[in-house]
This record gives structure tokens, sequence and C-alpha cells, in this order.
């Protein structure tokens, strides 16, 4: 059985190398035989602040932007947040992306590609977690992490090392084995 997974590209800066990574993590996650895989940009939703006036439980929006984002995320069965940290923490653009909405995200697992610097992008991981636990979602263990993503990043095009190859397969089949996992609940 296939499961739905978005992969989301969580920095919307100019300049950005997370669509060469996540370009890279689609076509590897393509591959994989327990996923329909999309990639998604936040940029392409252009959210603001989140900017509802009621509480995303209630599933009440009113703005455009947050209907189409609504609707990317209920459509997906797992995620893969490809992001850097920010001051060793998550995105501004991740954390309001995950605000805009609650039950869309509930009962779905969720693994990280991070890059960065020495850290290669881990701290802003772990930050990450705790706000994906209140989503009802189970961020997983399992992840790709890049250190020194400057040196991995030619031409605006991604090429991963030995270790994230690796990292990528074992991530992904766990990331598969959870999706499904937790269908039922999501039934």
């Amino acid at each position: 059985m296939t499961s739905r997974l978005n992969i989301i590209i969580a920095s919307t800066r100019p300049g950005r190398v997370g669509p060469a990574v996540g370009k890279w993590i689609a076509e590897v996650a393509a591959a994989h035989p327990g996923f329909e895989t999309s990639l998604v940009d936040l940029a392409d939703f252009d959210l603001p602040v989140y900017d509802e006036p009621k509480h995303p439980r209630l599933q009440s929006y009113e703005h455009e932007h947050t209907k189409k984002w609504s609707a990317s995320v209920a459509s997906a069965d797992a995620f893969v947040f490809v992001t850097p940290e920010y001051n060793f923490g998550p995105t501004p653009a991740l954390l309001n992306a995950l605000n805009y909405v609650y039950s869309e995200w509930n009962y779905k697992p969720a693994a990280f590609v991070s890059y960065g610097g020495i850290s290669g992008g881990m701290r802003g991981v772990e930050a990450t977690k705790p706000t994906l636990n209140v989503l009802k979602m189970v961020p997983l263990i399992e992840g790709v992490l890049v250190p020194m993503v400057s040196e991995m990043v030619k031409d605006g095009a991604f090429t991963p090392g030995d270790i994230q190859v690796q990292s990528a397969g074992v991530m992904l089949d766990e990331l598969s084995r959870w999706a499904e996992a937790l269908k039922p609940l999501r039934a």
C-alpha cells in the first residue's frame, strides 16, 4: 500500500538552498515503493503571520491562503520537513505554517531533512518536535542531517554524500511504516 507523502520546503528566504535539498529528497522518495510524493514549497503559499480569527481546531477558515494550506496538509499521510535552523530553532515560516491548521496534522508521522553549518540544522529539528507532539503528530528519530550544506550545493543542485543517501533510505522506510500504522487513527 502507498501513502501520500508531502515533502515541505520550510525556508522561504531569498537565496535559500532548501529547494535544491528538497528536490533531491523528493526524487529519492518518489522511487520509494511506499509513497506517492509531492514537493511542497511554503513560499508558494505566502502565508502571512497567522491571521485567522477563529482557532484552527474549528477548521472554519476565512482566508483563501488558509484553505489552500489546509487542503495541502489534509491530503498527506506523512511529511518530511526540509529545513535549516534559525537561531537554534525552527524557521519562522515553518512554525507559522504548523500553527495555521490543527486537525489536518493529527495522527501523521513526520521526519526531517535538516541542513546548515556544523550542526546540520539538528538543533532546529529538536526545537520543532515539541510543536509536532502538540499537533498529535509522530516525529521520527530517523532523519537526514546535512552539515556544511554550502559545500554540497553547486549551481543550484544538491549532491548528497553517502551518509545522506543511506540515511534517506532508512528514514523513508520508517516513515512508510508509521504512515501505514497510523491510518486507522485517521479514519
